[in-house]
C-alpha cells in the first residue's frame, strides 16, 4: 500500500503551490480502500458528501456530511465511503505558523479566557456543523478560478474567520487544542534533533545548543520526555550500539571511542565494562 502525501501529492507535477494556505475540492466516485496518509499540514477536512473513517495511532474515528474535523498533520489511515453519489470533500491546509500567527495576534482577546488544564493527546478536533460553517464552506468554494495573488490574500482572512469563530463557539477547548499543537509539534522537533545525534560524538551541552536551549533548560525536557536523564540515556544508547558494532565484528574498541564521545579508549573501557560487565576487548579476542 503506497503513501499519500498530502497537501503535496494532490497537485499535478507540474502546478507548484508554495503557500502555507491551500484549500482543494476532493472527490471520488467509489468507496475507497484503508489508505496511508502522510498529512505534513494540519487540515481541516469539509466532509460534503458520503462518510470518512480515520485510523489514528490511539484513536479511531467516523464522520459524515453533518460533521468536519481539524485534524493534526500526522500519518493516518483513510477509508473513504461513497454517499448519495460520490464522496466529496473541501480541504483546507494550514501551516503550524498560521496558528502562531493567530494566537499572537488574538493573544489579548483570548489570554483571559486561557484554561490551565491538562491537553490531552487527540490528534483531531471534531466540529459539528451549523449554518456558519455551511455558509463558510460555500464561501471557500467561490474562490477557486480567483487570481492566484487575490485567492492567497481572501485565504488569509478565510482563515482568520473560521478560527475566530471555532474560538467563540467552542471556547477555551478549542483554544486548548491549538496549544497543544503548537507544543506536540515543539516536542516533535526536539526529539527528531535528539534522534538525528544520537550516534554522534556531540556532548550534552553542543545537543543542547542545536535544540536552541540552555543545558539545564534541555534536561529538564529531555526527563520530561524520556523520564531519564540526557548523560544516561546517550550512554546506553551509545554503548549498545558499540557493542553491537563489536560482536558483528566491524571495528575495533580503537576505533570507535572517539565515534561515540569519549575522548580516550581508557574512558571508553570502563564505561562499556561498567555497564555490561566485561570489557569491549573481550569481544573483540572472541
Amino acid at each position: 500500500m503506497d503513501i499519500t502525501n498530502l497537501p503535496e501529492d494532490l497537485w499535478e507535477h507540474n502546478e507548484t503551490h508554495t503557500s502555507d494556505l491551500q484549500i482543494f475540492n476532493y472527490e471520488v466516485y467509489k468507496n475507497g480502500s484503508r489508505n496511508k496518509i502522510g498529512l505534513n499540514k494540519n487540515v481541516f477536512s469539509f466532509l460534503l458528501d458520503g462518510q470518512k473513517n480515520i485510523h489514528f495511532s490511539n484513536d479511531i474515528i467516523s464522520i459524515n456530511e453533518t460533521q468536519s474535523l481539524l485534524i493534526t498533520s500526522n500519518n493516518v489511515l483513510v477509508t473513504e465511503l461513497v454517499g448519495v453519489s460520490s464522496y466529496r470533500c473541501l480541504l483546507f491546509f494550514f501551516s503550524h505558523k498560521n496558528i502562531t500567527d493567530f494566537l499572537l495576534k488574538h493573544s489579548l482577546s483570548f489570554s483571559q479566557n486561557a484554561s490551565d488544564k491538562k491537553i490531552t493527546d487527540i490528534p483531531y478536533f471534531l466540529l459539528e456543523k451549523d449554518n456558519f460553517i455551511i455558509h463558510y464552506i460555500h464561501s471557500l468554494q467561490q474562490i477557486f478560478g480567483l487570481q492566484q495573488s487575490i485567492s492567497q490574500k481572501i485565504l488569509e482572512l478565510k482563515f482568520q474567520e473560521i478560527m475566530l469563530y471555532l474560538a467563540d463557539k467552542y471556547g477555551t477547548v478549542f483554544l486548548d487544542y491549538l496549544h497543544y499543537l503548537l507544543i506536540n509539534e515543539r516536542e516533535l522537533s526536539f526529539k527528531m534533533v535528539i534522534e538525528k545525534n544520537l550516534y554522534t560524538n556531540l556532548n550534552i551541552d553542543e545537543i543542547a545548543f542545536l535544540c536552541n536551549m540552555s543545558a539545564s533548560t534541555f534536561k529538564r525536557k529531555f526527563i520530561s520526555i524520556y523520564q531519564k536523564s540526557p548523560g544516561k540515556w546517550f550512554q546506553q544508547k551509545r554503548l549498545n550500539k558499540a557493542k553491537e558494532l563489536l560482536h558483528n565484528n566491524q571495528v575495533t574498541p580503537s576505533e570507535i571511542f572517539m565515534d561515540f564521545g569519549y575522548g580516550n579508549l581508557s574512558n571508553f573501557s570502563a564505561a562499556f565494562k561498567n555497564e555490561f560487565g566485561y570489557s569491549p576487548n573481550h569481544i573483540h579476542s572472541n
